[in-house]
């Protein structure tokens, strides 16, 4: 019986989750032997103690929902078939689990996706369920964007969340290893990464990390601690411009011989006065300007 497709696992945004049952979709029993990992599984890390609770619940209630894979035939060089394998697509969690509970067999959907659509089966699964750690998010996130041109705004829809979900997500990328294993460990939290994010300098983004384990800062420290180190800056960049627009306004005087020269910046843009104390004194600049510029 064909499935259902993509849609079957990746709701649209305000509808709940679709559930797998047999008139749905057929669903066989295979042996977990068989079964090889995903490769595009966005998941590396896999807590122990939560695969064990779920592995006494699955000797309780067996798997509940089945896991998705797709059917790999390899033939030999004279075209027959050698042996018959299945990639795991999405329900990692729930194999490994299956395998500590001591099942021979699990319960599977059989498809038939492009390797997109296995990264994105995987990626659904998990973000639902808030299996993965942030940079997990952001590495699948990148593969989506790098590997298939999807853009922020489709990765979002597709997972349920807003585009600027998505784009904080993949700015963590642009951390230090340092900081984003940090990140992995859950020394620091998303919140924590995008404060130190609010820093631009490598070295100050580092510091800020390193304040923020000794001191144990919660998020809303770590953003005050940000912003009182960016402000500084914004105010001794502002004035070093006001300082070379006064140098060049006193150039300017004097090169053209009027007092009455004024520049400044308005609305982001510098503007250029120039007052005359009479017409006469307008006349001689524009005599001046006719000598020196014909």
């Amino acid at each position: 019986m064909p499935g259902k497709g993509l849609e079957a696992l990746i709701p649209k945004k305000g509808t709940k989750p679709i559930k797998f049952t047999p008139e749905k979709e057929a669903i066989f029993l295979i042996e977990i032997e068989k079964i090889k990992p995903n490769p595009h599984q966005p998941r590396k890390e896999f807590n122990k103690a939560e695969l064990k609770s779920l592995s006494e619940s699955i000797k309780e209630h067996g798997i509940l929902q089945p896991l998705i894979v797709t059917k790999i035939e390899k033939e030999a060089d004279d075209g027959r078939k050698l042996e018959v394998g299945y990639e795991l697509i999405a329900g990692e969690r729930r194999l490994q689990a299956a395998k500590m509970a001591g099942f021979p067999q699990v319960p599977v959907i059989i498809r038939k996706p492009t390797n997109q659509q296995k990264l994105e089966l995987s990626l659904v699964e998990n973000v639902q369920r808030e299996d993965l750690n942030p940079m997990e998010k952001a590495q699948a996130f990148k593969r989506l964007t790098g590997e298939f041109n999807l853009s922020q705004g489709e990765i979002a829809r597709k997972i349920g969340k807003s585009r600027e979900s998505v784009a904080n997500t993949l700015r963590l990328l642009n951390l230090s290893k340092e900081i984003q294993e940090g990140i992995i460990t859950k020394k620091i939290t998303e919140g924590h990464a995008r404060a130190i994010l609010l820093l631009h300098d490598a070295k100050k983004q580092k510091n800020l990390f390193e304040r923020i384990l000794r001191e144990n800062f919660s998020v809303r420290r770590a953003e005050e601690t940000a912003h009182n180190i960016v402000q500084p800056s914004r105010k001794r960049v502002s004035k070093e411009i006001s300082q070379a627009l006064k140098n060049l306004e006193e150039r300017l005087r004097k090169i053209l011989n009027i007092e009455g020269l004024i520049l400044r910046i308005k609305e982001g843009k510098p503007r250029l006065t120039i007052e005359f104390e009479s017409e006469k004194e307008l006349r001689s600049f524009e005599e001046k300007l006719s000598r020196d510029y014909k």
